[in-house]
């Protein structure tokens, strides 16, 4: 990668970590707010990455110089906010015009104290002087290091007065974090989802620079949401390679992990308890292989995480209109990504629209949990109705009242639902334009989604989903519940077979505990997270008093929508990482029930036996990560196919490592035809990106790939007359049947291809 790609590529870095420091609120009685700061410079950066993929696809103009000058212009946008921003909170300078005032005083005071996470920043109170008139260039800096001394600060804070568990759970998780980054660095995609047609979609629209569909025998290519692939789309322009195509979803761990933590602490979890929340979450296998994956499950979970943080900052305070765009910024990039994840989204903001209104029907200043009428805002004031921006502090005037502040609200549901459709919308609009129905073809919509709805087929769907998501080694265990829940459904008579509620031609049981990136289970983090969500329900105080009723509703909201998932989506051996936006949801329930336990003690200090059991659970978690990083599937740090010795070719095809020489051997045939217009035959399972890196040119200009099978009704595939040459995958009889007569045809096993007499 070249010194223009690098630099481009730090350009979204830059942007995140200026808008962290732009959008993080500095009034009082924010919970975690440089965790939410992230959570809205990321969202905010999210939309944009989408929309400039939008406007730029609908111009034609997806090429590389189009998106350098879209993240200059952002980024020197942002820089130019950032720099006149003014903070009535943040330290003044008792000298005007000094650079090094400014920075001080910028610097020394620090976010609020209340972060329960790392503790807060000390520091003196601030100058109560005039404001000098500082250069952009020095507030920018300014804003920077006091967003980067604020972290600084919060981590001595941590070192001085952790305990040695504390220590224990955070360096590890640490460590998980950093163990990934370096596989997802040194490992070339591999995911075979992302073989079929997650970067083969990134790959068609580099070679025709739009998003216009294309015809195609694999229907996922055009029918999927693309949200994962459109911010893949532009590492792909910056690098000119998939190199760090696996950043994508490390980084969307990141933000499950920030997103999940402030959860914890919005339900009145302390720094024990969002520790645990990030142990458990960092060390379950499905998250630590997807960390290093190019699969779209995390960056959809991360999204619906960020949704969910930002509804609970809606159930104690009205919201304002940062809280509302962020919000409708968090639905549209959740269903651009994986519409499975709008399952929890739904009624998340259902539950935030009921507490809005409950909050505007009060009388100003009251609180949910104060019956005494008067809570002061955080200026000390008053407050109703729709309510100031809280990252730039609340406004000196009085909120409506009565039936205006009801009008807000709505006004304000009516904008989240304007903000999510601005960012899914166009994709739907193709879908329908292309399909005559929004969530695309009948094939699709009927593959996935339950056929049946009546309570046992839904019972006997709920167990086996189940039944795979608790998957243990211990096979006698395995097959015993399996038989059990099969023997059930016939006996409330459905087949546990039955294609109504059964993937293609899948078959249940399957094994799902050996820690593969799309199968494997999650019993550990999954069994602590249904104890804390039942006694959330049944008992909230005993694990947050002060937060019982947020902290019921949430697990409420969470519970529903686990049983809504298996209430609409088929049983699939690959189930399991369709539930991950549902688990980093349901970890903070975990880690809050872990932390209850290990506060109780029994006896003459000693802990308790269920705190033991804890204990025992946690160690084995960990073990669970260590072992999933070091010998997971298909990407692993020691062993057969580790990313230290093995080849990069064959690191791709791990999946499948019988294809590699055919794939080269086939290209080989082709490239030394000099055919330019290339053929594509191929089924909807089969691998395409493979033919997009051999076939590619030498100066690394896309190929001319055209299919010759199509599933889109109005795009018809090409002439194999019009082509060169043709590649095929799959069955012999089914390439023979689509080659030109007098043409050339070698196979091997799985790959062949054609070539005219000419050539």
């Amino acid at each position: 990668m070249s010194a223009a790609g690098w630099m481009l590529v730090a350009a979204p870095v830059a942007a995140l970590v200026l808008l962290t420091a732009l959008l993080r609120p500095r009034a009082a009685g924010v919970v975690a707010p440089h965790r939410l700061g992230v959570v809205r410079a990321a969202l905010l950066t999210g939309v944009f990455a989408v929309l400039t993929v939008e406007v730029l696809g609908a111009l034609d103009a997806l090429t590389l110089p189009a998106f350098a000058l879209a993240w200059l212009i952002f980024v020197a946008g942002v820089t130019v906010a950032v720099g006149r921003r003014r903070d009535p909170a943040a330290p003044r300078a008792a000298v005007a015009g000094s650079r090094r005032a400014v920075l001080v005083g910028a610097t020394v005071g620090g976010p609020p104290a209340d972060d329960p996470t790392l503790g807060a920043a000390s520091g003196p109170p601030p100058v109560d002087a005039p404001t000098p008139p500082a250069l952009p260039a020095a507030t920018v800096r300014a804003g920077v290091a006091a967003l980067l001394t604020g972290w600084a600060d919060r981590l001595t804070h941590f070192r001085r007065t952790a305990t040695r568990g504390e220590r224990l759970l955070a360096g590890t998780v640490l460590a998980v974090v950093l163990i990934e980054l370096v596989v997802a660095l040194l490992a070339e995609p591999n995911n075979f989802d992302s073989q079929t047609y997650h970067l083969p979609k990134v790959e068609h629209w580099v070679a025709q620079g739009s998003l216009e569909f294309w015809p195609t025998a694999i229907h996922r290519q055009v029918t999927i949401p693309p949200g994962a692939e459109y911010l893949l789309l532009h590492l792909r322009l910056f690098t000119g390679g998939d190199a760090l195509h696996n950043l994508v979803q490390w980084a969307a761990e990141i933000g499950c992990l920030l997103a999940a933590t402030r959860i914890t602490a919005q339900l009145g979890g302390g720094r024990r308890a969002q520790l645990v929340t990030a142990f458990l979450l960092a060390t379950t296998p499905m998250v630590a292989l997807q960390a290093t994956s190019t699969q779209t499950d995390l960056v959809a979970a991360a999204w619906a995480a960020c949704a969910a943080t930002l509804v609970l900052d809606g159930l104690r305070r009205r919201a304002g209109l940062t809280d509302a765009l962020a919000l409708g910024a968090a639905t549209g990039l959740t269903a651009l990504t994986k519409t499975s994840g709008l399952i929890a989204v739904g009624p998340l903001l259902l539950l935030w629209g009921l507490a809005q209104l409950r909050l505007a029907r009060r009388p100003a200043g009251t609180a949910p949990d104060d019956p005494t009428g008067v809570t002061p805002d955080r200026a000390g004031r008053a407050s109703g109705g729709f309510s100031s921006d809280p990252t730039t502090g609340p406004t000196d005037r009085p909120g409506p009242t009565g039936a205006r502040q009801v009008a807000r609200t709505v006004g304000g549901s009516l904008l989240v639902l304007l903000v999510a459709a601005t960012v899914v919308g166009p994709f739907l609009a193709r879908e329908t334009a292309e399909f005559g129905h929004p969530l695309g073809p009948p094939r699709l919509r009927e593959s996935i989604p339950m056929e049946r709805h009546d309570p046992a087929a839904v019972l006997v769907n709920a167990l086996r989903i189940g039944h795979t998501a608790f998957d243990t080694p211990l096979a006698p265990l395995r097959a015993g519940t399996a038989s059990a829940i099969m023997d059930g459904s016939r006996a409330v008579g459905v087949d546990p077979q039955d294609r109504a509620i059964t993937f293609g031609r899948e078959v249940f049981p399957v094994p799902a505990w050996y820690p593969d990136e799309d199968r494997v289970a999650f019993p550990l983090a999954g069994a602590l997270a249904l104890l804390g969500a039942v006694v959330a329900l049944a008992r909230p105080r005993r694990i947050s008093p002060g937060r019982a009723g947020t902290l019921r509703a949430y697990a409420g909201v969470v519970v529903g929508a686990v049983v809504l998932h298996t209430a609409m989506i088929k049983w699939q051996p690959w189930g399991n990482r369709l539930l991950l936006y549902a688990l980093v949801l349901a970890v903070p329930l975990a880690g809050l029930w872990v932390d209850a336990v290990l506060r109780r003690r029994a006896g003459a200090g000693r802990r308790s036996v269920a705190a033991g059991l804890v204990v025992t659970v946690l160690a084995t978690s960990a073990l669970a990560g260590v072992l999933a990083l070091s010998y997971g599937f298909p990407r692993r740090l020691v062993g057969a196919g580790s990313v230290f010795t093995t080849a990069e070719w064959d690191t791709r095809f791990l999946r499948r490592p019988q294809w590699a020489d055919e794939f080269r051997w086939a290209a080989s045939a082709v490239r030394a035809s000099d055919a330019r217009r290339i053929g594509l035959v191929q089924q909807n399972d089969n691998w395409e990106y493979p033919w997009w890196l051999l076939l590619r040119d030498d100066d690394g200009r896309s190929p001319e790939l055209v299919a010759l099978q199509s599933v889109l009704p109005d795009r018809p595939p090409a002439d194999p007359t019009s082509v060169d040459a043709i590649v095929c995958t799959g069955p012999r009889t089914e390439c023979a049947r689509l080659v030109p007569a007098g043409w050339t045809i070698e196979y091997r096993d799985h790959v062949g291809y054609a070539l005219p007499p000419a050539r």
